[in-house]
């Protein structure tokens, strides 16, 4: 498979990954987005929060550094994510935010903002899930800049103390 960037300019390859110090502990959250000739990297974190959080996040953060409506084609290593965005929502939504199981969702005001993201944004998402730390370049940098997210939570909490 290759992974470079779609001629179209409005057409964006996405990588998205998340990290966790423990779970819940620190975390932090990659996006490397690539189109045409161009790459942007982005990258955060937060000191209490869980993988499948950072997960989530870094979709969230991808999706709003686009500013028009693009062709994406989004890799993710988080079947949580893509299964939960493209199967599970649906069903979520009909029951007030409730799991089949009549729990309520995890993590529903990031699953929340997710959704008005890709409903409202316009963008045309090919979700595709990627195998995790197997050496897709764009799945490791992902990962690399996730755990950038993790040392910048980190470092920010030391210097506020």
């Amino acid at each position: 498979m290759t992974t470079s960037p779609p001629a179209s300019p409005d057409s964006v390859v996405v990588y998205t990954d998340g990290a966790c110090k423990g779970n819940p502990g620190p975390g932090g959250w990659g996006v490397l987005l690539q189109s045409g000739g161009a790459t942007k990297e982005l990258f955060g974190g937060e000191m209490a929060t869980t993988n499948n959080r950072m997960e989530i996040m870094a979709v969230i953060q991808a999706l709003t550094a686009l500013k028009r409506p693009c062709q994406i084609t989004l890799f993710l290593d988080s079947e949580y994510v893509r299964k939960g965005i493209t199967e599970w929502i649906h069903g979520w939504k009909a029951r007030g935010w409730r799991t089949a199981a009549k729990a309520p969702v995890k993590n529903v005001d990031l699953w929340q903002q997710l959704d008005a993201l890709v409903s409202q944004s316009g963008h045309r998402i090919d979700w595709r899930w990627v195998r995790g730390h197997a050496g897709n370049p764009g799945n490791e940098r992902a990962d690399a800049l996730a755990n950038l997210g993790v040392d910048k939570a980190l470092n920010g909490s030391r210097q506020s103390r």
